[in-house]
C-alpha cells in the first residue's frame, strides 16, 4: 500500500477581533481554516510526530496573530497566517481559508453608532489564500447573498423534446443566491474592493434584460472585471430559485403574473468562469 496525498489542519477556528479605536470600533467576525500539505508520510506511517505542527498550535497562531497584528482585511490577515505555516518545515503549501460574518453599523437617526452593530440575512464573505515555493494567490468572494427581480427576465428559444414540459416566458421571476469568487492579480495588496465589487454585481443583476441565467451571470462577471484592475477572474455559481406561476383556473381566477409558489427543489445550477 502506498500513502498518495495527505492533508491536515485545524478547521472552524471562531474568532471575533475588536479595532477599540476610540471614535469608532472596528469588528471582524470570521471563521478561519488551516490546512496544510507536505511530507508527513513519516507521521502516518511510522507514528512519527517530529515534523507534525499540532492543529492547537495552528489555533493559537490564529488568536496570538489577531493581536499581534490586527485584521486589516482577511486577505491580508490570510496572507500573514499561510506565509506563516508555509515557512514551517515539510510544508510545501500553506492554505488558509477564511469566512466572515458581516456586521453592520445600527444607525441612530441618521447617524451610524460608533459600536453598536446589527448582522442582517445569511450573507458570508469569504477569503482563501495558498503559499506554496512557486508563489501564492489570493482568492475572495462571497455567498449567500440572496437577489430577485420580477420582470425583465425570460427564456425561450430553446431546444424542445418528447420530455419538455417548460413553456418559453419573456416574462418570469429571477431568484437566486449569488456565490461569486475573484482572483486577484499577483502583485496586489489593497483588497479592499468588496464592497465595489459587491455593487457592481448587484447592479448588473439589477439592470440587465436576462434571456437566461447563464446570458445575466456573463454580464454580472463582465461588471465585475470592469469595476476593478486589481481582479483576473471571476466565477459565479448562481442556483435558479424557481418561483412557478400558481394555476388559479380551477377557481374560475385569473393569474396575470401575480401569485407564485417559491420551490427549494429541484433547481437549475448555472456555474462559469469569465477571464479578462
Amino acid at each position: 500500500m502506498e500513502l498518495i496525498w495527505n492533508r491536515y489542519g485545524k478547521a472552524r477556528v471562531r474568532l471575533v477581533h475588536v479595532d477599540r479605536t476610540p471614535a469608532r470600533h472596528l469588528l471582524r467576525d470570521l471563521t478561519v481554516d488551516v490546512q496544510l500539505e507536505g511530507d508527513f508520510a513519516p507521521v502516518y506511517l511510522e507514528g512519527d510526530n517530529a515534523t507534525c505542527l499540532a492543529t492547537d498550535t495552528m489555533k493559537n497562531t490564529v488568536y496570538a496573530f489577531a493581536h499581534e497584528h490586527g485584521i486589516t482585511s482577511p486577505e491580508a490577515f490570510a496572507s500573514l497566517l499561510a506565509e506563516r505555516f508555509a515557512g514551517q518545515p515539510p510544508v510545501t503549501r500553506a492554505t488558509v481559508s477564511v469566512v466572515e460574518q458581516p456586521w453592520r453599523r445600527i444607525n441612530v437617526g441618521d447617524t451610524p453608532h460608533p459600536y453598536a452593530f446589527i448582522q442582517t440575512g445569511g450573507e458570508e464573505w469569504t477569503t482563501v489564500v495558498v503559499r506554496e515555493a512557486e508563489g501564492g494567490a489570493v482568492r475572495s468572494g462571497l455567498r449567500g447573498l440572496v437577489v430577485m427581480k420580477t420582470t425583465e427576465s425570460g427564456f425561450a428559444g430553446f431546444p424542445r423534446d418528447k420530455y419538455t414540459s417548460l413553456q418559453e416566458t419573456s416574462d418570469r421571476i429571477f431568484a437566486t443566491s449569488v456565490t461569486a469568487t475573484w482572483l486577484y492579480r499577483a502583485g496586489v495588496v489593497d483588497y479592499d474592493l468588496r464592497n465595489e465589487i459587491r455593487a457592481a454585481l448587484l447592479e448588473s443583476f439589477a439592470t440587465h434584460d436576462s434571456q437566461s441565467v447563464q446570458h445575466t451571470l456573463y454580464a454580472m462577471a463582465k461588471a465585475a472585471l470592469h469595476q476593478s484592475d486589481a481582479i483576473e477572474e471571476v466565477t459565479l455559481s448562481l442556483p435558479n430559485r424557481h418561483h412557478l406561476l400558481v394555476d388559479l383556473k380551477p377557481f374560475g381566477l385569473d393569474n396575470p403574473n401575480e401569485v407564485f409558489v417559491a420551490t427549494d427543489q429541484p433547481y437549475g445550477l448555472i456555474e462559469a468562469t469569465v477571464r479578462r
